[in-house]
C-alpha cells in the first residue's frame, strides 16, 4: 500500500514571491515501519568530518546525500519520506536550502516544517534536517 498524500500543493504556487518548487502536502497518512532519522548536518556520516563549505547549498546537498545513504541502510526509499523538518539558521539562505532539498523530494509530496535558529551544534553549519520515513507493509 502506498501512503496517502493529502492537499498536494507545490511551493512555486504557495509562496510566489518567491523562487521555489517544492511537492509537499498537507497530511500524509502512512503503514508500516517508521523510521526516524536523526537531524542530518554537512558532515560525512563515517568520519563526522565537517563539509567545510560556506555554501547552502553545498550544505544541503550533503545533508539531502546522507537522508538517501541512511534510508536505503534502514531498508526504505526516498519516496516513503513522510515529514522533514529543516533547521536553517539565515532566512536568507532559505530559497537556496528550499530549492536544493526540493530536487531531492521532487514527485514524494512530505508534509514539512521549517524553522530558523540561532545556532545549530557547530558554528559553521547553515542546514540540518530531520525526516521521517515510513517503510510500507
Amino acid at each position: 500500500m502506498t501512503h496517502t498524500r493529502i492537499r498536494k500543493f507545490n511551493t512555486s504556487d504557495t509562496y510566489p514571491e518567491q523562487n521555489l518548487d517544492n511537492d509537499l502536502c498537507q497530511a500524509v497518512v502512512a503503514r508500516g515501519t517508521t523510521v526516524f532519522l536523526r537531524g542530518q548536518c554537512p558532515q560525512d556520516l563515517d568520519t563526522a568530518i565537517d563539509l567545510g563549505s560556506d555554501d547552502p547549498v553545498d550544505q544541503t546537498h550533503k545533508v539531502m546525500q546522507n537522508i538517501q545513504q541512511l534510508i536505503g541502510e534502514a531498508g526504505g526509499k526516498m519516496e516513503h519520506m513522510c515529514k522533514v523538518v529543516v533547521y536553517i539558521t539565515d532566512m536568507a539562505n532559505r530559497e537556496a536550502v528550499y530549492r536544493t532539498m526540493g530536487e531531492y523530494i521532487k514527485g514524494i509530496h512530505p508534509v514539512s516544517t521549517g524553522i530558523c535558529v540561532v545556532a545549530l551544534a557547530r558554528p559553521s553549519w547553515l542546514v540540518e534536517i530531520d525526516a521521517t520515513f515510513v517503510i510500507p507493509e
